[in-house]
């Protein structure tokens, strides 16, 4: 082989084996499988090639389905409704083979104008009820999935209605009740199907198909007390109930050679048999309207959407139930009434106390479910939605618990530390004061009762009890020792400013005398404590208080730069208040102050 030849085999290959030569489909005039079986003929799967028919349209779908028993001529009454033969539509009897079992669709939808709307209409072909090889649980998910897929649900029937044939209705029925006759608007989750009951027999006379279908729902006496019976009973009455979403069509046979339909033309066929099929058409084209999902229709890639999840609800557990589709449908409902709990939780500003988060929480539950009834889906089974949801609000609540214990818990700490601080500053003044203490012991007392909220205040109100209680205990323990020391020294100051400074007689005495008491009391009574309960040390401390500590001046605070201010003014006194002094000297006539001496006078008398 030549390399060019090599080169053309190699492409043909990878284009063969891409995605886009895997699922090309040249002509859509034909069937294409959308359902399948799994291998255990129990659940059921997509078939990808089928969908690409259906994802190509971008106009509002509609769907036709045909249900009933194995070889009832659901096939042929497809091609018959889309004006095919058997050889170029749906494969009938003997000619389907084994791929064709599931739900199949034909490629090449009907373009119809529905109230001003063009709509493309599929007809699905599904796997008859009751054929060999197959378990219910499989009948039940094909019928109902063909239940949910469609707008016109063609029960396609044999001769009469039987027994079993109402009971296989029970998942339509529990439809109808849980999504029927919802107020529509935007949050509609999907109109039931439009019941076509269709009866092909022999002959016409006796009962008109409306008797037949009024007869088989009506209520079988059950004297017995039969469960089985009851049960029947029910979907009687439900679907009784659903006689406007119903209507019922009989249809002749079309001839009496079975076996040869596929090869008689119109003109072989009973003319019986072709007025009314024209006038099925006519109804089936009278009831069919748009799908609609979540009040809106779908185009091809919405509605294979949509398939994905019904199936995905029907495969679910062991028997297809109405409760799962439930479900599904109420899951972005769940999301929405969570995230407006959630919402309305996320304005509070934490942290705030336990029975206000506990408030706020219930207002907003109870809003949360509020928007849940109205919106729901399901009459019956909306209960387990429900739960879903008071489980996701609780589980969101223990988070905000948690986030306002935490919060709670970071400001009260913050606010503690901060008043520790202050009771640790207030230990260490310059100048000891018990009303600054007690002005800011309130102060921090104040501050922790206005900032610390929450859940955990409980726990810091106790710390901070305990704290303040023994800085209070030590400050007092160290107050009037402190005050006694500086009083000490004090009067040992003003003893050298009187003295040598400003040569302020009185001012030196009023300092002897307040060292000699503070050191001769203390020597006599053997210790300091003892001066504390004397009145004369009360008094001393009220005016040390008075002094120092005051709303207007903070002498702690402005100590230093007080000291400052008078050591500036003394050298001002000391260096230029002599330049200012008159004739006769310090000790004029005009001085009414006892003023030590100067050192010239003094020399003098001794001289």
């Amino acid at each position: 082989m030549s390399k060019s030849s090599r080169w053309i085999c190699f492409l043909f290959i990878i284009f063969y084996l891409s995605p886009c030569g895997v699922f090309a489909i040249d002509d859509f005039n034909q069937a294409f499988p959308i359902i399948e079986p799994d291998p255990g003929h129990t659940k059921l799967r997509l078939s990808r090639e089928g969908l690409e028919a259906i994802r190509r349209i971008t106009n509002p779908i509609a769907a036709v389905a045909v249900i009933g028993p194995y070889r009832s001529g659901k096939s042929f009454l497809l091609n018959q409704l889309l004006s095919l033969s058997c050889y170029e539509g749906f494969g009938v009897g003997h000619m389907r083979d084994t791929k064709t079992k599931g739900i199949w669709v034909w490629g090449t939808p009907v373009e119809m104008d529905i109230n001003g709307v063009k709509t493309s209409v599929f007809y699905l072909d599904t796997e008859g009820f009751e054929s060999i090889g197959k378990s219910n649980v499989y009948d039940d998910r094909i019928f109902a999935l063909a239940t949910v897929l469609s707008s016109v649900l063609i029960y396609n029937l044999p001769e009469t209605i039987r027994e079993a044939d109402i009971s296989r209705l029970s998942f339509a029925v529990e439809l109808a009740e849980e999504f029927y006759g919802r107020v529509k608007g935007q949050d509609v989750a999907f109109e039931p199907a439009k019941l076509l009951w269709l009866i092909q027999r022999d002959f016409l006379q006796g009962k008109s198909v409306k008797e037949m279908v009024d007869e088989a729902l009506r209520r079988v006496p059950n004297s017995d007390g039969d469960k089985n019976i009851d049960q029947v009973n029910q979907i009687r009455d439900s679907l009784a109930i659903m006689g406007d979403n119903s209507t019922a069509f009989s249809l002749p046979q079309p001839h009496l050679q079975r076996t040869k339909l596929c090869d008689l033309k119109d003109g072989e066929l009973d003319q019986s048999y072709v007025k009314k099929r024209e006038q099925l058409k006519e109804v089936v084209k009278s009831v069919i309207r748009p799908k609609i999902v979540q009040g809106k229709s779908l185009n091809g890639n919405e509605f294979v959407a949509f398939l994905e999840k019904i199936l995905e609800a029907l495969n679910k557990g062991e028997i297809p139930s109405t409760g799962s589709l439930v479900e599904v449908f109420n899951k972005k409902i769940l999301e929405r009434c969570l995230k407006l709990y959630e919402d309305s939780m996320t304005k509070v500003i934490l942290p705030i106390s336990e029975e206000s988060l506990q408030s706020i929480h219930e207002s907003s539950r109870t809003e949360s479910l509020k928007s849940f009834d109205e919106q729901h889906f399901g009459r019956h089974h909306a209960k387990k939605s429900v739960e879903t949801l008071e489980e996701d609000v609780e589980k969101m609540f223990k988070n905000f618990v948690m986030a306002n214990q935490y919060q709670s818990s970071k400001l009260c700490e913050a606010q503690y530390t901060l008043c520790e601080d202050k009771m640790d500053q207030l230990q260490v003044l310059r100048l000891p004061s018990m009303a600054k203490f007690n002005a800011g012991f309130l102060l921090c007392n104040q501050s922790f009762e206005k900032v610390c909220v929450g859940p955990s205040k409980t726990i810091y109100e106790q710390r901070m009890v305990k704290m303040m209680g023994k800085s209070k205990s030590l400050f007092i323990k160290e107050y009037n020792h402190r005050l006694f020391n500086w009083l000490v020294a004090f009067s040992l100051v003003m003893v050298i400013v009187g003295r040598f400074i400003i040569k302020f007689i009185l001012l030196e005495i009023g300092a002897w005398i307040l060292f000699i008491f503070l050191e001769t009391y203390t020597r006599m009574f053997w210790s300091p404590e003892s001066l504390y309960y004397n009145p004369v040390w009360h008094g001393i401390v009220a005016t040390w208080e008075t002094l120092v500590y005051s709303p207007i001046l903070d002498l702690d605070r402005w100590a230093i730069q007080i000291g400052f201010i008078i050591s500036i003014l003394l050298i001002y006194w000391r260096c230029c208040g002599r330049r200012k002094r008159g004739p006769h000297g310090p000790h004029g006539p005009h001085s009414l102050l006892p003023l030590y001496a100067s050192s010239s006078k003094v020399r003098d008398r001794s001289e």
